[in-house]
């Protein structure tokens, strides 16, 4: 698997991550471990966690993922210096008191401790690919549709919290520097404030990106293009809405089966993938699979494996079952008449996820 070079840092990663945020929640640390040790066995040399880890946030799995990876790296000698590591720091708390005591700002001390806290979880020296999760502005985000001005606060600003992750890169402590779930204004701003005033420069943006969610290609794709900043895309299966294990359970939102995230956690179920809109989306997708002898997992990753918008594409499994069968996914050729069928759904469902 060829990798590929991140923004305009010296990250070189491949084009699948490895995405942890099950680890320490469906995912037991044995079974993490296993899924690991596998991943980097199929090649795989680029893992993203993040200090809000596991998913669904709780305050009993708070910071979980980083220490079960961290265990896993400290019995493996040598390992560490062939992997890219990523992680991120939690934005403004909404609704989560165990994040900074509920805080809701995200300073540029804030995001030095964080920093410090997950090196040391991580047993590592030095993170290579430090993100902020999400906006410290108010922003559309998680499901979200309309930016509020009424909304706008008093924050830190995005030049402070640049200042911080320049520290951390002058401390060796990270390589280079990535957002989140950010829009087209905040990566501008974010490049135009780095080279203002030699801050480091945002290598990535991690976004989600779908069949049912393709809302980046209004406008996002080209602000990065033209920045050269990567992007690494998240939730390509649609939470597991897009393999088709739900495509029997009704489109009034799925319910099947029990040990599914969506359908196990409620919190899961009040964002974008519980609406009964992206479900129905996503059944016409499986079938759309089908018709061409793809299954719905083949047709949903090699969307995002094969769009030039994407850099890497991160894959969260809860098994090794799964891990094969994502992985086995790169490589699938989508026809001209595939794509061609992909842009009319879109055309006719837009983004219902996004």
């Amino acid at each position: 698997m060829k990798t590929i070079s991140l923004g305009h840092s010296d990250l070189h990663v491949t084009p699948i991550c490895l995405g942890t945020m099950t680890f320490g929640e469906q995912v037991n640390e044995s079974t993490a471990h296993a899924i690991m040790d596998r991943a980097v066995e199929r090649g795989i040399n680029f893992m993203d966690t993040a200090e809000m880890y596991a998913v669904p946030p709780r305050a009993e799995t708070f910071n979980a993922t980083e220490i079960i990876m961290g265990n896993w790296l400290a019995v493996r000698p040598g390992l560490r210096q062939k992997l890219v590591l990523a992680t991120k720091v939690a934005g403004p708390s909404r609704g989560m008191p165990w994040v900074r005591g509920g805080k809701g700002d995200l300073s540029g001390a804030d995001i030095i401790a964080a920093c410090d806290g997950s090196l040391q979880r991580l047993k590592t020296d030095v993170i290579d690919l430090y993100q902020i999760h999400w906006p410290n502005r108010s922003v559309p985000m998680f499901g979200g549709l309309y930016y509020k001005p009424v909304d706008d606060q008093a924050q830190t600003s995005m030049h402070a919290q640049l200042e911080a992750l320049g520290q951390l890169v002058k401390a060796g402590k990270v390589r280079a520097v990535g957002l989140s779930n950010e829009t087209p204004y905040g990566v501008h701003e974010f490049v135009r404030l780095a080279e203002q005033h030699g801050l480091p420069r945002v290598a990535t943006v991690q976004n989600v990106y779908s069949l049912i969610s393709r809302g980046l290609e209004n406008g996002l794709d080209e602000t990065m293009h033209r920045l050269g900043v990567s992007l690494l895309a998240y939730s390509p299966l649609a939470f597991g809405l897009l393999t088709g294990k739900y495509d029997d359970s009704g489109t009034e939102g799925p319910d099947a089966p029990k040990e599914a995230r969506i359908a196990k956690f409620e919190s899961m179920r009040k964002q974008r993938w519980g609406r009964k809109e992206p479900l129905a989306a996503a059944i016409r997708y499986s079938a759309l699979a089908r018709a061409h002898g793809l299954t719905p997992t083949q047709l949903a990753l090699a969307f995002c494996y094969t769009k030039w918008q994407v850099a890497s594409t991160i894959i969260g499994v809860t098994s090794l079952a799964q891990l094969e069968e994502n992985i086995d996914a790169f490589g699938t050729t989508l026809t001209p008449e595939v794509l061609a069928a992909i842009d009319a759904l879109r055309l006719e469902l837009r983004d219902p996820a996004y």
